[in-house]
């Protein structure tokens, strides 16, 4: 009888799928964190994890452990090759949060535009005259350029379109066509890109310690533009982005990841207020996005035990093969 450890709290409908499977046991652990599910993780065939880092010093005491479904698309933090050494299946979810994250991206880019937060606190503060200063700006006519052009990415070009923005992307992946079919300009290079956007938006995943958005890249672009990050923490510089915005080189930031999550709050990038927006890596967990998450991921489990597990949902294709999935 499979044991399924459910390491942070994830939607009901997921946590159903998981109980109201014949054969089964559940036992769900919602803080998010690696102390609470640790001590659980000897008694699990299946692990469900949240964004709680999964070190081989963990998967060395999961010695019933078979496959690790993460809540999410994202896996930095799991050491996928102690998993693959045992032969565990890592699995991710399918595409059930582009929408969300393409939507909080344009939230963000949106309201460093209007300057929402600064002119919520001018009222607060007692200085409605603010608004005369003309701080904010029009999206209508201005340049997007949105690094990594996968779902996210082209969801987002889409709203931006809507918005009757200028787009450019990079992905070095993807055939011409899929540019072409939104209308969106292909730029050949990440320089080219940040030099002449208004707006930058981050669609890419982690790849290198090293940042890709550092001091060199954040100096190339327009004095006033702004920059989004909705893919993960560490891709941008954040001292040298605390850098630009205090020093008016960039109009704008909005951040839903950090480097280090949760914050760290005496961190030189924190105390950037006045021109910085952050969300807490909150921009897929929406109601409808959550509901989607936690049920592909409680399926995916499911499907593996039932041998009918999706191979295009699985990391470490080697780990699956060993199992006989094809």
């Amino acid at each position: 009888m499979p044991h399924v450890l459910v390491a942070g709290k994830i939607h009901d409908a997921g946590l159903a799928i998981l109980r109201n499977a014949p054969g089964f046991t559940v036992q769900l652990v919602a803080e998010v964190s690696v102390e609470s599910y640790a001590p659980y993780l000897a008694e699990a065939d299946a692990l469900l994890i949240r964004t709680q880092p999964l070190s081989a010093k963990e998967i060395q005491t999961a010695r019933r452990l078979r496959i690790v479904s993460r809540h999410g698309v994202g896996y930095d933090s799991v050491d996928v090759a102690a998993l693959t050494e045992r032969q565990i299946p890592l699995t991710i979810i399918g595409d059930v949060n582009s929408l969300s994250v393409a939507e909080h991206t344009f939230s963000l880019l949106l309201a460093l535009a209007k300057r929402l937060c600064y002119f919520d606190r001018s009222i607060r503060e007692g200085e409605w005259n603010r608004r005369n200063g003309f701080s904010a700006m029009e999206m209508a006519g201005r340049t997007l350029f949105i690094l990594g052009f996968g779902r996210i990415g082209r969801e987002v070009a889409r709203l931006a379109k809507s918005f009757r923005m200028r787009v450019t992307a990079y992905d070095p992946y993807l055939p011409d066509e899929v540019f072409t079919q939104l209308g969106v300009e292909r730029m050949g290079d990440i320089s080219t890109g940040l030099k002449t956007a208004d707006a930058v938006t981050v669609h890419l995943p982690l790849s290198d310690e090293k940042p890709l958005i550092g001091r060199q890249q954040l100096a190339m672009m327009k004095p006033g533009a702004l920059l989004i990050n909705t893919a993960r923490g560490g891709i941008v510089d954040e001292e040298a982005l605390a850098e630009a915005l205090q020093s008016g080189h960039l109009g704008g930031a909005g951040l839903d990841v950090l480097k280090q999550e949760p914050a760290n709050l005496g961190s030189t990038l924190l105390a950037q207020t006045e021109r910085l927006i952050l969300t807490p890596h909150s921009a897929g967990l929406t109601a409808e996005a959550a509901m989607r998450m936690s049920v592909s991921a409680a399926s995916n489990i499911l499907d593996f035990f039932n041998g009918q597990l999706e191979s295009g949902l699985v990391v470490n294709q080697q780990a699956l093969k060993l199992h006989g999935h094809q």
